[in-house]
């Protein structure tokens, strides 16, 4: 309770009448200590950072968006206090994700800034088509940051005019910019993701408890309803698909991961899934899926069988065989670190927890296993990749919902490695990171950028999964919860962490330098220093899924 509420209560108290003559003593006044001086609440500071990335991007470049995208921020700024409000008093009409804000500011701006930016590089190439995408996306994210603030400002009581107004306003300019500045098929199309989100959400939300933050799910639910709209879109319109094959193998992996999850989620609200037969039901649909209906679907797109075009698409070169050797040994490592510290947990007097610092030879691991993709291989990192998710989307569900012969052992297994951000029924860090490494990948901007460069500090932009997860975030842990002593004020994080995090990632850049030759950075070194601290802020302030977030920022701000 702060000094004010205090001094609210004893109020009616001291105004009482009182039988003695002789007056009261005055109330001590409590020392104001430097801790108390220091109190900074961490969502503003996370918004102050994340405000400061807008700027950025507006300094960069500036277009009929950029003020929409400005009052967004606003508006979103004073709806994540309203979000804060309903969690801590239980208000909200789902589960969230426990100790942490609603992350509205962050995940709000993500779409947007994104789509800028990109739109930018595809300007300035020339690429007409994949400029108008880019515009679907930026005023896509607007939408689905708006429709979430009504849905906050609709369940708060008494209803706040002052936020209600500022975000009428904010979307009004959106509104009118998206009149403006797009065509009726173009509004049918963010419609459609909108309505998408409507519905994965309430299935999302409902299935899954205390999963996802506010912010996380308007991220990543979003991000999902324009995947599954875009590849409907596709698959109506095959005259009209172009690109590269790799292309489509993300989205047909991701809408036939949900097709299985929802699907037998809403079946083992009906039947016991821990039965043998339920096992083989889950095994033979789960074939059935992919064999009959993303195998035929992919082939669509590829124009050959994928099995085929995936052998032929690996055994290309010496190179990428060696590649796959090499990933394979590493996932061999990963495994007998698993089985080591379960080991250790089952021959120990006490529970034993996978510490920190042992939960981060994970992320070595992922970096060991990026970096000679990103230098020698890019397309077989991005196809590699998108196989890893699958799997790993797989085995979460066969873990969920203990499936035979292996879900009641994943459960045992991957208990030791859980933290605090796993408190829902699923376990996704592991997801997370991989998802968060391979983000730049997966959206860099090939079609828009010349020979499959990008200029400048935008040859970095492929590894900004690598700095703000594998090296920055790693470092930041470790560092911090060994030698950190001096703390962010507001915030568990520690200086020491933060200041060595910026340090590590700049020795990565200039390793990258030495031996990615495509890079030449042009004399940016000052762009790329002051990205990756902001970024490393964010990191530091943070409630939300740093895996997730700390890439795609960075992201922007080396495209720039």
């Amino acid at each position: 309770m702060s000094q004010r509420e205090e001094m609210t209560e004893e109020g009616p108290h001291r105004c009482r009448p009182s039988v003695q003559t002789v007056s009261p003593p005055p109330p001590t006044m409590k020392a104001v200590t430097p801790s108390a001086m220091m109190q900074i609440n961490p969502a503003l500071v996370e918004s102050s950072v994340v405000l400061a990335v807008v700027l950025c991007v507006h300094m960069a470049l500036w277009n009929q968006h950029s003020w929409c995208s400005i009052a967004l921020f606003i508006q979103a700024f004073y709806v994540q206090h309203k979000w804060d409000r309903l969690l801590k008093s239980g208000g909200a009409v789902f589960q969230f994700r426990p100790s942490s804000n609603s992350g509205i500011v962050p995940a709000s701006m993500v779409m947007p800034l994104l789509g800028m930016v990109l739109r930018e590089k595809c300007l300035a190439s020339g690429n007409v088509y994949f400029e108008r995408f880019c515009m679907v996306v930026t005023i896509t994210g607007m939408m689905l940051a708006l429709f979430l603030s009504l849905i906050a400002l609709g369940v708060t009581r008494p209803v706040p005019t002052n936020t209600c107004v500022i975000a009428g306003m904010a979307g009004s300019a959106i509104l009118y910019t998206t009149k403006q500045t797009m065509t009726v098929s173009e509004v049918i199309e963010v419609l459609e993701v909108l309505l998408i989100f409507v519905y994965l959400s309430l299935i999302v939300l409902y299935l899954l408890p205390r999963c996802f933050t506010p912010g996380e799910a308007l991220l990543i639910v979003g991000g999902i309803s324009f995947i599954v709209n875009q590849l409907i879109k596709r698959s109506l319109n095959l005259a009209e698909v172009k690109g590269d094959p790799i292309n489509y193998f993300l989205p047909v992996i991701v809408v036939g991961s949900l097709l299985l999850g929802v699907f037998f989620a809403l079946l083992f609200c009906f039947m016991e899934s821990e039965t043998w037969v339920s096992s083989l039901f889950f095994h033979m649909m789960s074939a059935v899926l992919a064999l009959g209906i993303l195998m035929p679907w992919l082939s669509l797109f590829i124009g050959r069988h994928p099995i085929m075009w995936l052998l032929d698409f690996v055994t290309l070169n010496d190179t990428r065989l060696g590649l796959l050797a090499y990933w394979a040994f590493l996932g061999v490592v990963a495994t007998l670190v698993v089985l080591h510290q379960n080991h250790q947990r089952q021959s120990g007097s006490k529970k034993h927890q996978a510490s920190t610092v042992v939960r981060k030879y994970f992320h070595l691991i992922v970096v060991a296993t990026y970096v000679p993709g990103l230098i020698y291989d890019r397309q077989l990192l991005h196809v590699a990749s998108v196989g890893c998710l699958a799997v790993f989307l797989f085995l979460e569900y066969v873990r969920y919902f203990r499936i035979r012969p292996v879900g009641q052992l994943l459960r045992q297994v991957l208990t030791l490695f859980l933290d605090e951000r796993d408190s829902g029924p699923l376990i996704l860090t592991h997801i997370y990171l991989l998802v968060g490494m391979s983000l730049p990948i997966w959206l860099f901007p090939g079609p828009c950028s010349p020979k499959g460069i990008l200029p400048g500090v935008g040859g970095l932009v492929p590894y900004a999964g690598v700095l703000a997860v594998g090296v920055g975030d790693t470092v930041a842990s470790v560092f911090g919860s060994t030698m950190g002593e001096i703390r962010w004020p507001g915030t568990k994080k520690t200086m020491e962490g933060t200041a060595t995090s910026v340090f590590a990632q700049i020795i990565a850049v200039a390793m990258f330098l030495i031996f990615d030759g495509s890079i030449n950075l042009n004399s940016t070194y000052s762009w790329i220093v002051g990205s990756i601290t902001l970024v490393a802020m964010l990191e530091a302030y943070t409630s939300q899924i740093d895996n997730l977030l700390l890439p795609l920022y960075l992201f922007i701000l080396l495209l720039l």
